[in-house]
């Protein structure tokens, strides 16, 4: 598998996402596809894997619920990447322990791992430039959030 991935043009830029080994980082691009044009922006990309929530407003109410119509295979990948992730990326990891400090479980603080790193590949597709980890945490800095950039450093 890692042989034969390695002939793909933008193999580099997949290899060097978080969480991704030359098996799963294949299930991912085997279930996205490699054409470029396929989704309009990172958002689009998201709610096929189904890694964005759905968000419904009415009144006082407010509910948050997962998405149901989505690529399971891909959604599992993106699951085992976010795992793998958080032991590999301090941005990640830090992320990750803010979330479970906040209450919320496991499951719930991967998929919001997961959610954070399925727009990674879009951005660095559409520039040609492979996983930045500076860049990749920036929007966190800021606020109380800030602590994420300085343990990722």
């Amino acid at each position: 598998m890692s042989e034969h991935f390695g002939r793909h043009p933008a193999a580099e830029i997949y290899l060097s996402q978080p969480g991704l080994g030359p098996v799963l980082v294949a299930r991912v691009l085997g279930e996205f596809g490699d054409d470029t044009t396929r989704f309009s922006n990172s958002r689009a990309g998201k709610n096929y894997s189904g890694q964005s929530p759905i968000t419904r407003a009415s009144g006082k109410r407010t509910l948050v619920m997962a998405r149901y119509a989505t690529n399971r295979r891909l959604g599992n990948a993106l699951h085992q990447q976010a795992f793998s992730a958080i032991s590999r990326s301090p941005g990640a990891r830090a992320y990750y322990d803010e979330i479970r400090g906040r209450g919320i479980g496991r499951h719930a603080a991967l998929r919001q791992i997961a959610n954070s790193l399925v727009g990674v590949p879009h951005g660095c597709l559409k520039t040609g430039t492979p996983y930045d980890k500076a860049t990749a945490w920036q929007h966190r800095v800021g606020g109380t959030k800030s602590s994420i950039i300085t343990a990722a450093a």
